[in-house]
């Protein structure tokens, strides 16, 4: 049997809100709705809601959950749990998933957007390769506290050499 690149399909989010995240993916992204915000009930009598019980365990109770799509058909699903909690602090060092990533190559008219929009901008826009490669990147968090990178070029073009 071969191995071979497997194919990116979907991102989960857990937010707040999930009515005001699909608002804000919407309007700054450009994502669209797939699935409208439902409410899933912890219910083992439903397909859902065992696959649910199996995943998160028992007493959850109940979520909302929508789906959108980027530009490029990844799905992003985006969780309301009852007992939400906003970060303290970027645990980035912590094994789990600390960002996913974006590409646009109009890095400054996004990042306008995001804070228009509620979110902040983490760091300065940098280049990846000053007189080299006109690769840029920047760190940003959305209104809820998720953080995510926005990159000006594709992730296999902004690598290709191997090193910094």
């Amino acid at each position: 049997m071969s191995n071979y690149p497997r194919t990116f399909s979907h991102i989960g989010i857990s937010v707040p809100d999930v009515e005001k995240a699909v608002e804000f993916y919407s309007a700054v992204m450009g994502w669209y709705l797939i699935m409208k915000p439902t409410v899933i009930t912890e219910e083992s009598e439903t397909p859902i809601g065992q696959m649910c019980i199996d995943v998160f365990g028992a007493g959850w109770k109940s979520f909302k959950i929508a789906h959108m799509s980027t530009g490029d058909r990844i799905g992003v699903e985006m969780f309301e749990f009852k007992n939400n909690e906003k970060p303290t602090d970027f645990e980035y060092w912590k094994t789990s998933t600390f960002h996913f990533c974006v590409q646009d190559p109009n890095i400054e008219g996004l990042v306008e957007k995001i804070l228009a929009h509620g979110g902040k901008q983490r760091m300065p826009i940098r280049e990846y390769y000053p007189g080299e490669k006109p690769y840029r990147m920047v760190y940003v968090e959305d209104p809820f506290g998720l953080i995510f990178e926005v990159y000006s070029h594709s992730y296999e073009l902004t690598y290709s050499q191997g090193a910094y």
